[in-house]
């Protein structure tokens, strides 16, 4: 099953989308005789009970037993949950991680390997497909980063790595757009990535239920991967290719970790990280290292005002986005403090 949040005429709702129609879930349930909040957020609080009814009515419109969609011309797509409760971003895949500090001239750290690491992101700042308006030095080195994310459908704390994917509501892809010129300053005070990530994070374009993904599973004793290709393309060019069943750390073991004296809530999204090959940080890096050796001038890429990224992960759908600048406003850019 594969659920939305859209909007008409300034209404948030939640759907199911089914042969590239959107079927209006409330409404929908009432021909079964279940009812449905009209918010996702108050929906993935209802943990099993409701996704089972959601499921019934799934079916009953593959089936042909619901025909009524939404044929409204000022429908949008919003991010699957407009509203997370909280958002996490790990670090799960070694590739990324170890192609990025080669880069810098560094060794892999053996951290990596010992437990999954995330941080939280701004959970207001989430947005889903379509225009996404930034700020002036955003686009000063603007980046994308290739993710999977899970949305988490039931409470729990302490979860043990064993029960961990039962407390998966479904996937989604996710956006990490990163301001690298902010990024990059900040990250020298040792302190984590800050306003170079929190202004914008897409996800999207529908969240899919676990049972959709079956066939790509993979049962590890760590929990379950999923063998779902995961590309990028930057103004319709293949920039990122790689795979989801590459994350060395499973979102079983992230969410034991996150999990650990903290309660996980309905409607929490946590993200993989960066597949190998996902960011332009990478990708700059690995290409500046390759022209270096053969004496040759390299001008990195970024993201540009009116650019499109399309993200698409096997199953999951294509997540687009287009970049825009809104009105000018001050730089926040590093400028020599005066001593007093």
């Amino acid at each position: 099953m594969k659920l939305v949040s859209y909007t008409t005429k300034n209404k948030d709702r939640i759907g199911i989308f089914h042969n590239d129609k959107i079927f209006d879930l409330e409404e929908c349930g009432h021909g079964l005789g279940h009812k449905f909040p009209s918010r996702m957020r108050r929906f993935l609080q209802g943990g099993e009970d409701l996704m089972n009814k959601a499921k019934e009515v799934s079916q009953a419109i593959i089936e042909g037993k619901i025909a009524s969609r939404i044929d409204d011309p000022s429908l949008k797509l919003l991010a699957p949950v407009p509203k997370p409760t909280s958002c996490r971003d790990a670090y799960a895949f070694r590739q990324h991680v170890e192609t990025a500090r080669r880069n810098r001239g560094v060794p892999m750290i053996p951290e990596f390997d010992q437990f999954p690491v995330f941080y939280l992101t701004n959970h207001n700042a989430i947005v889903g497909p379509g225009e996404v308006k930034l700020e002036e030095d955003h686009f000063i080195k603007l980046d994308f980063e290739l993710e999977s994310a899970i949305v988490i459908g039931k409470k729990g704390k302490n979860i043990s790595v064993k029960e961990a994917d039962s407390y998966i509501a479904g996937y989604m892809i996710m956006n990490d757009i990163s301001a690298r010129a902010l990024q990059m300053e900040e990250m020298k005070l040792n302190l984590g990535p800050a306003k170079g990530k929190d202004f914008a994070t897409s996800i999207g374009p529908w969240l899919v239920t676990t049972d959709e993904l079956e066939e790509y599973k993979i049962e590890t004793e760590f929990g379950n991967k999923y063998d779902l290709r995961m590309t990028a393309k930057h103004n319709g060019k293949l920039v990122s290719d790689g795979n989801m069943k590459d994350m060395n750390w499973t979102f079983a073991e992230i969410i034991e970790r996150a999990s650990y004296g903290v309660e996980m809530i309905p409607g929490d999204v946590i993200g993989s990280g960066t597949v190998g090959t996902g960011c332009y940080l990478e990708l700059n890096g690995t290409s500046a290292l390759k022209a270096k050796e053969k004496g040759e001038e390299f001008t990195p890429t970024w993201l540009s005002e009116g650019d499109t990224m399309e993200l698409e992960i096997a199953g999951l759908g294509v997540l687009t986005n287009t970049f825009h600048k809104k009105k000018k406003v001050r730089s926040i850019l590093a400028k020599k403090k005066n001593q007093k």
